[in-house]
């Protein structure tokens, strides 16, 4: 791993683990004695994308992030397997290393597909769950910019070893509304942890991938489920947020007028503050409950 790389993106926060003989990199941050909330990024993402959360959250939760194998300093999983199973065994790996049994789970984008899918096949391990513009929808005719480029021969041959900072650029601005919040900073972060060695290479291959369409599982979720979603996704349309609504049974979708497809790294506080109003509150269900309890009394 790259030395330099190491020394500009951890922190004294930060801790690693052998999962699949990959070290995993992860920030273990917050109250210990609180709930444990476990963030999981997307894809050309880091642990860094939820920055603003852990500084508004870290008083109420025992926060742990994750840099998921093929992206950020953890890079590509030794054995070569980047599949849906890989990342859900990685999940319950940590927690397992961690010795946390149940805890909320917010995920973004393909962070947001691990952790429905997770929630889905491990109900027993998820207290709450927070999707933010997640994937899962298999749609060929919505598929982002940075994915069609992968997908087509000539450029997927030639982008996997000449990525430029000018194109990353042109992404993390399509993933913002707010183009003034698109610092240079950002932009450096994004490309140098994108192009840590091999991890071009597991976003071109998974780029390429067929992944299973395994929507019908939403059905199965019990956890109480916050939908994120910015008006102005360019990634993951807003309509995606109802798609999921219909189908996990206690749900309900917030809408983030001038956002676009990362609320917690555009609108860090409040976002931040509408999760911990829902993971620390009641869901839609245990108000039901405690009024059909109180009515029984009567």
């Amino acid at each position: 791993m790259d030395r330099e790389l190491i020394g500009k993106y951890t922190t004294r926060d930060s801790r690693f683990l052998i999962f699949d003989e990959t070290l995993i990199h992860y920030r273990e941050e917050g109250n210990k004695d609180a709930p444990t909330l476990l963030l999981l990024h997307g894809a050309f993402s880091s642990l860094h994308t939820y920055n603003g959360w852990v500084k508004e959250l870290k008083k109420d939760f025992h926060i742990i992030r994750v840099d998921l194998p093929g992206f950020g300093l953890t890079g590509p999983n030794a054995r070569g397997n980047h599949d849906m199973l890989m990342y859900k065994r990685c999940v319950g790996t940590i927690l397992n290393r961690l010795g946390i049994e149940k805890c909320h789970i917010a995920g973004s984008s393909l962070g947001g597909w691990v952790s429905w899918e997770f929630a889905a096949d491990y109900p027993e391990r998820v207290d709450k769950l927070v999707l933010l513009g997640s994937a899962g929808f298999i749609d060929e005719r919505n598929i982002p910019l940075p994915f069609k480029m992968a997908r087509t021969p000539f450029l997927s041959r030639v982008a996997r070893y000449a990525i430029k900072r000018n194109i990353l650029e042109q992404f993390v601005k399509q993933v913002y509304y707010n183009q003034q919040k698109v610092s240079e900073a950002l932009i450096d972060r994004y490309y140098e942890l994108f192009t840590r060695e091999g991890n071009p290479g597991v976003f071109f291959k998974m780029a390429n991938s067929k992944f299973e369409n395994n929507t019908h599982k939403l059905k199965s979720i019990n956890a109480p489920t916050l939908l994120m979603w910015g008006r102005h996704d360019k990634w993951i349309p807003v309509e995606n947020a109802y798609r999921f609504e219909r189908r996990i049974y206690n749900s309900e979708v917030l809408i983030y007028e001038k956002c676009g497809h990362l609320p917690m790294e555009e609108i860090p506080r409040q976002s931040a503050n509408d999760a911990r109003a829902f993971l620390l509150g009641k869901s839609k269900e245990e108000e039901v409950t405690r009024a059909k309890s109180r009515t029984a009394l009567v």
